[in-house]
């Protein structure tokens, strides 16, 4: 027990003390890319664009798995080990369509934020009955309030094609789960719940509707009630994916630039800063990433598409 309260302590510290230069950028369904082998490289490279502080991927990064999709990572670190909360589906269901019938949420761990990752358990998975997420689970974003674990995700029922977003509490990374009975009041159809969640419990969630218009919520702790703030955050424009983190007196938001209205380049990444959550502007320069993942032994790949980007910082819990 005194380890346990030793590690939240020492999570805790991380949350307050979080190091830019630490961050790394995941890149799902299948590879994690950007990764520095040395703290003393991230910090000579503090001041650079995220963009170009990516390094080459090693080709055994990541977390797959055979027969399935996999989706949407998002990692917390315990100790030494790292946990990735990613979406699986079976390939026979189809791409990317079955994850609205068949997504469950799995975990997998490793000893090295890249991986590879070696799956652990099923976490959250369609329930059946009457529940709001009765049918699948998939999207997760892993938080942490105090001594909670915090699994946002989204859900559909039996039934109906919405979707909407909730989440799932535990008091340790590996469980028990009890999910919200109920979805988050944000609408008919919600998707992508990006929370923040600061040490005094106040919360941010960003999220989208059907049509890619971004929304911002927040509360006084992860169970609300939330106040929605900001409805169409960037009229016109249509953006997905969002990750949110808060550092140096600043919000940061990595999203999917779905049609390269804000970029200028379908499905690229974008980069966005707020002084309170609710007001956001470009950052200089906006671009996280491209089509191009680099591997370590000098051969690249092109994607057609690039989703559900996360930045982690490899030096302290997320």
């Amino acid at each position: 027990r005194s380890t346990l309260r030793s590690t939240r302590r020492q999570r805790q510290m991380c949350i307050r003390d979080r190091l830019w230069p630490g961050w790394r950028l995941l890149l799902m369904p299948v590879f994690i890319a950007g990764a520095a082998s040395e703290e003393a490289h991230l910090m000579k490279n503090a001041e650079k664009p995220i963009m170009e502080r990516l390094l080459p991927s090693p080709k055994n990064a990541g977390f797959r798995m055979d027969g399935y999709f996999v989706w949407g990572g998002s990692m917390v670190r315990e100790g030494d080990t790292f946990h990735l909360f990613a979406s699986r589906w079976p390939v026979e269901t189809g791409f990317p369509g079955g994850y609205r019938t068949h997504s469950e949420i799995v975990r997998a761990v490793s000893d090295n934020p890249l991986g590879p990752f070696v799956f652990q358990e099923v976490v959250v998975s369609g329930r059946g009955g009457d529940w709001w997420d009765g049918k699948m689970c998939h999207n997760p974003k892993i938080a942490v309030s105090g001594d909670t674990f915090v699994l946002f995700y989204i859900g559909s029922a039996v039934g109906s094609g919405l979707r909407k977003c909730g989440y799932a509490t535990a008091p340790s990374v590996d469980g028990p789960w009890t999910r919200r009975p109920e979805p988050l009041p944000f609408g008919e159809d919600h998707n992508n719940p990006a929370p923040f969640i600061h040490e005094d419990g106040r919360t941010l969630v960003v999220y989208r509707d059907r049509d890619l218009h971004m929304f911002v919520a927040a509360a006084s702790s992860y169970a609300g009630p939330y106040e929605i703030l900001v409805r169409d955050l960037f009229p016109g424009v249509k953006i997905e994916d969002p990750d949110l983190h808060f550092t140096e007196g600043r919000y940061h938001m990595v999203v999917e630039d779905n049609v390269g209205g804000m970029t200028g380049h379908v499905r690229h990444g974008a980069h966005f800063v707020s002084a309170d959550g609710i007001s956001w502007s470009a950052h200089d320069p906006i671009r996280v990433y491209d089509h191009t993942l680099v591997w370590d032994d000098g051969t690249t790949r092109m994607a057609d598409r690039w989703e559900r980007p996360e930045l982690f910082n490899a030096f302290c819990a997320r």
